[in-house]
Formats: structure tokens, sequence, C-alpha cells
């Protein structure tokens, strides 16, 4: 079932480094395609949140004539979000410590977010 392997791919993200500590899937117009995120965290606001920054970000990057968006990142005292777009159908989330090491959070979110994408 695709659900599992979606799960999966997150979970894999999330051990893949000790930085990140939460990860979800989520579809452009809001909805939790799946997710390995803290049983604190409401889902639904991370989807709404998410779909409605990354869709600010890209027509940010457009009417600035910054050209197509890699990612968007929050930085606040407790940590990082990161969201970046899985394919054209859904925006990847990641929740990372505030100590994280970007560069190598970068690389494994852009190979779950390919990863992610194909199973799309």
């Amino acid at each position: 079932m695709r659900t599992d392997s979606f799960q999966q791919v997150l979970e894999d993200l999330n051990g893949a480094s000790a930085d990140v500590e939460a990860s979800a899937l989520i579809s452009n117009d809001g909805l939790i395609i799946a997710s390995a995120l803290p049983t604190n965290v409401d889902e639904d606001r991370v989807g709404a949140m998410s779909a409605a920054l990354l869709s600010l970000g890209d027509r940010a990057g457009r009417e600035l004539a910054r050209g197509d968006i890699d990612r968007i990142m929050i930085q606040g005292e407790r940590g990082y979000v990161i969201m970046t777009s899985a394919g054209e159908e859904a925006v990847l989330t990641i929740m990372a410590k505030p100590n994280a090491k970007l560069g190598l959070i970068f690389l494994d979110i852009k190979r779950a977010a390919e990863a992610l994408a194909k199973l799309l």
C-alpha cells in the first residue's frame, strides 16, 4: 500500500539524523498524506500551515524574481521548520532541533522528497 511506503520514507528521514524531530507529507491543499509527528502536534494545523506557507513562498519567489523556490525555512528559538515540494502534488515538512546540521538535513530532505515524489 502506498501509505505504508510514504510512512516508511518519513520514518527513515526521521531516523537518518538525530536532529530531525518530526516529518509529514502534506497535499498541496493542506491534507496530511502521511506523518511521523509527535502526538502533541496537531496534524491538521501542520498541514494547513505548510500548504499556506509553501504557496505564499512560491508566489513571493515569482513576484520577487527569485524563480522556483527550493525550500521554505522558519528558524525559531526551539528549532527549525523546513518545507520543500515533493513533486507537483505535495509538500514535505520537517521539524529539526535548534543546533541541527542544516547541510546534512537539506541533503536528507532532498532525497526523501525525491523518493516521495516517485511514490505519488
